[in-house]
């Protein structure tokens, strides 16, 4: 008998909140594998080894912010395609537009799990549109 192997697709979640982390970990792990940072310097370092198929990407971050942290994502190129959903607690129209259009899509804390999977989902889709 022939296995297909199926991969779940893999979610990065970076934000200093551990709650945050908790939380969307725990609602997306049967789907979805998840890869944790909790700042925009330990996610580049993962991203060093690890292409993830999305990266849910807080803005307001210490050191490093999630602003900081895309530029960085972008400068890859290996990286530069990979879609990215900010999330954050900032509900400013400034923050939402270059949210909106500097990454693939813009979530509102708080949030619930079923509103990020919509996104995921959405962007999953639109990818499977281009391909």
């Amino acid at each position: 008998m022939d296995w297909i192997r199926w991969e779940m697709k893999k979610i990065m979640v970076v934000d200093d909140d551990p709650d945050i982390i908790y939380s969307i970990r725990e609602g997306l792990f049967t789907e979805y594998e998840i890869i944790c940072a909790e700042s925009g310097k330990q996610c580049l370092k993962i991203l060093e080894t690890e292409i993830p198929d999305i990266i849910l990407l807080d803005i307001m971050m210490p050191y490093m912010s999630g602003w900081k942290t895309l530029n960085q994502i972008r400068k890859n190129t290996s990286l530069r395609n990979v879609p990215i959903v900010f999330i954050t607690a900032r509900t400013d129209k400034n923050a939402k537009n270059a949210g909106g259009f500097l990454g693939d899509d813009y979530l509102e804390k708080p949030f619930t799990i079923n509103d990020l999977k919509s996104r995921i989902d959405k962007i999953f889709r639109m990818e499977n549109i281009s391909d």
